[in-house]
């Protein structure tokens, strides 16, 4: 019963990492960019 419950934890917060991650591509970020343009010495739009 405990292995049940401590994989049924992990399989939410999975969900909630990779809903995060879609709502944040959605929105424009990126998880190598941080947005921060001027302080980004790779190329940025």
């Amino acid at each position: 019963m405990g292995t049940l419950l401590v994989g049924a934890i992990l399989l939410i917060i999975i969900a909630l990492i990779i809903k995060s991650m879609v709502k944040d591509k959605k929105s424009g970020k990126s998880l190598q960019c941080g947005g921060q343009c001027d302080r980004c010495k790779m190329n940025c739009h």
